[in-house]
């Protein structure tokens, strides 16, 4: 029941297209308070993370057919940009899979260009083992803290809040550059 629990709470944070706590006090609250093995709760964590992304990728992907012509002209422009550089896509998934910047808007972005999402989430997924792997391990230095305060600090945070803003009007950005005018003056 407990893995369900924590599958289920990390799932719908997950699916939060913006100003979600990060999954990682989640990781780091059921290492400190539940009898539950770490790498279960690592493994757990991950897989409900990226399930919960894939998720709202393909929710995204669905809005994407509601848009105006020129909106989608502009999203497939930046898909097949990033389509044809291959090494320069799985460099930045590689990056983006480690990063500690929010992924909501990320995944927003790639199922409204309509990139091919399970190997963007089978990079998450596997991002986040390691990265829930550090948290988990390291969680006893922040055993002194509470959730409430955790969660306050990153809701409330200016840095965070900014972030979070600023990457909501790069996926406003995304939709309204002229993809294939742009990238022409580049080839």
């Amino acid at each position: 029941m407990e893995y369900l629990t924590l599958f289920a709470i990390v799932f719908g944070v997950n699916l939060m297209p913006a100003f979600g706590p990060p999954t990682w006090t989640i990781i780091v609250l059921y290492g400190l308070n539940s009898n539950l093995p770490t790498p279960a709760i690592i493994l757990v964590g991950a897989l409900a993370a990226a399930s919960g992304r894939f998720t709202l990728a393909s929710g995204f992907r669905f809005l994407a057919h509601h848009v105006s012509q020129k909106t989608k002209a502009n999203l497939n422009a930046a898909r097949e940009a990033l389509e044809r550089n291959k090494r320069g896509s799985l460099i930045g998934l590689g990056l983006f899979a480690l990063s500690p910047l929010p992924s909501a808007q990320l995944f927003e972005a790639a199922g409204l260009t309509g990139v091919r999402l399970l190997p963007f989430t089978l990079a998450f997924f596997a991002g986040r083992l390691v990265a829930y792997a550090i948290y988990a391990g390291s969680a006893k230095a922040v055993e002194g803290l509470t959730l409430g305060e955790t969660f306050k600090e990153t809701l409330t945070s200016p840095i965070g809040i900014a972030i979070q803003i600023a990457m909501l009007a790069a996926l406003v950005a995304l939709t309204r550059i002229d993809w294939a005018r742009l990238l022409a003056k580049k080839d």
